[in-house]
């Protein structure tokens, strides 16, 4: 390359010296603006009665993913039959040939406890279950804030929640994976206290998986309070307005935000209702052309 004025081919030194000597905002404006990179993917949780009763088990599930060209799976665990290494070789090996990812493990923790032995044995549970996302190739669970204890202030049990996820996400970080609280009643009401424990628990292998049809009102302000801290994120088909009362989502305006946020993952359809044989393809439809759209 011929320097434009001189006619002198600068050798490589000068030129990393000549770029490195730009100001930060010129070089930056050289470089693409990063694109959204947004994943579909679908909550187990939308399919619990038939897990629970058994007429579908999560080898059905995943290759119900793979048909309807979603990415991932947030695999709920409640109603695995065990956790043998045997079976979690078993399902991340049918996700792996069908090209689905593993991606979150919801588990049955609540974070706010008032005693030390209380605490500890959430602690534990979240090491078992860090270590079955560790053999399903999933890089992140969520778990849940849990009921005030009775006699409680909030600020307690904000707390005592934030001790058991700092506690938990210190084992959970040696196997490379995120713990997630998500705003799910109780605690975890309203974004407030979900981002409070996640501020005061102060390590990066924490974060909130956001959940936009939990919160109780102002939806959509509150799930972008949330979004900094976001790991994980469900949507749902409907939203609170600011009166409380339930509208359909606008999911490419959630989408969008996530973008605007800087948010890089996976959005996984959770569907509440009771017909989700007939409901959640055309749900799951919509949210994959929803993703590809805002991710281009």
């Amino acid at each position: 390359m011929t320097h434009p004025l001189s006619g002198v081919r600068p050798n490589r030194r000068q030129l990393i010296a000549t770029l490195a000597a730009l100001p930060a905002a010129a070089r930056l404006d050289a470089q693409p603006a990063a694109k959204p990179h947004l994943r579909a993917g679908l909550v187990a949780y939308s399919y619990r009665k038939a897990l629970a009763d058994k007429s579908m088990n999560y080898e059905d599930l995943i290759r119900r993913i793979a048909d309807w060209g979603l990415d991932g799976l947030d695999c709920t665990v409640y109603w695995f039959p065990d956790n043998s290494k045997e079976y979690l070789a078993k399902l991340r090996h049918t996700a792996f040939k069908l090209g689905v990812q593993i991606y979150n493990a919801g588990v049955r923790v609540s974070l706010a406890q008032p005693t030390p032995e209380l605490r500890d044995a959430e602690v534990e549970k979240i090491k078992t279950w860090v270590d079955v996302a560790d053999r399903l190739g999933a890089g992140h669970i969520r778990v849940f804030g849990g009921a005030i204890p009775k006699r409680a202030t909030e600020q307690q049990a904000i707390g005592w929640a934030a001790e058991v996820m700092r506690r938990g996400a210190e084992y959970a970080g040696t196997r490379g994976i995120v713990v997630g609280v998500e705003d799910d009643g109780g605690l975890t009401t309203a974004s407030g206290p979900t981002v409070a424990i996640v501020k005061q628990a102060d390590t990066p292998w924490v974060g909130i998986n956001a959940d936009s049809g939990n919160l109780r009102d102002h939806g959509y302000d509150q799930f972008e309070t949330m979004l900094p801290y976001t790991t994980s994120v469900h949507l749902k088909r409907d939203i609170t307005g600011p009166d409380g009362k339930k509208e359909p989502a606008d999911w490419n305006r959630l989408l969008t935000m996530l973008a605007k946020a800087g948010y890089k993952g996976y959005v996984g359809l959770e569907y509440e209702d009771n017909n989700p044989e007939t409901d959640v393809p055309r749900l799951a439809a919509d949210l994959r052309t929803a993703v590809r759209k805002v991710s281009g």
